[in-house]
């Protein structure tokens, strides 16, 4: 299964990653076994791990590493069974004449002999730590890729909200001029209707009555001349 993680370092994750480095050092285990039990840890390739350890948290365990180192070389010393200090484990091509009294020259060729006796990378680690880390690289480019069309779009659609909200205004606008104009016509139809029920009231004529043989009054049909 490919290990294709793309989140943040947490701080969570940085502790682990130099609590493991730190261990291997001591351990007189090299980095890149470190860089690989990280990754089965959480998620994420050697290649990254070793990027991450390089690039920010290295710098901050300087001395945690130097003090790691001495262990490994205290660890090595106690389970050879040697004395702490071995003056003449590596002896150069030209011994100096008062070689017993140089001790600068000892505490050199012990760390000489430390640094040879720790393991080695082969070339299949060193391929396989390159080939973790182009993967690594090809996806942080599309990734790269990824976010800036998503920034794109997301810019698009803003524009295109702002669009819709500015018509929405003007729609809103003409809809209030609209009902302005309506309210205006029917105040002028309720002033006509009114002053033509006025104009029919006023051309009607009053009813006419007139008086029978009886004495009793009635009342004549409109335009009737009797």
């Amino acid at each position: 299964m490919v290990k294709v993680r793309q989140d943040a370092w947490s701080h969570e994750d940085d502790l682990l990653l130099a609590e493991t480095v730190l261990r291997h050092i001591r351990e007189g285990s090299t980095q890149l076994n470190a860089f690989e039990e990280v990754g089965d840890n959480l998620n994420r390739t050697s290649a990254a791990c070793g990027f991450r350890w390089n690039a920010e948290v290295r710098q901050k365990y300087d001395h945690a590493i130097d003090l790691a180192k001495r262990q490994r070389k205290e660890r090595k010393r106690a389970m050879a069974g040697k004395p702490q200090k071995q003056k003449q484990t590596v002896l150069p091509l030209a011994q100096p004449q008062n070689y017993e009294k140089d001790t600068t020259y000892t505490e050199e060729a012990v760390q000489s002999t430390n640094i040879i006796e720790q393991p080695q990378l082969t070339m299949d680690m060193v391929i396989r730590f390159l080939k973790e880390l182009k993967k690594d690289y090809h996806a942080s480019n599309q990734s790269k890729l990824s976010l800036e069309q998503t920034q794109k779009e997301n810019s698009m659609l803003r524009d295109h909200v702002s669009e819709l909200e500015k018509k929405l205004t003007d729609t809103e606008e003409q809809l209030a001029t609209i009902q302005e104009d309506y309210q205006v016509f029917m105040q002028i139809m309720d002033r006509a209707r009114k002053m033509t029920v006025l104009d029919d009231q006023g051309s009607m004529k009053p009813p006419a009555f007139r008086m029978d043989k009886n004495g009793n009054l009635q009342q004549l049909a409109q335009g009737s001349n009797q």
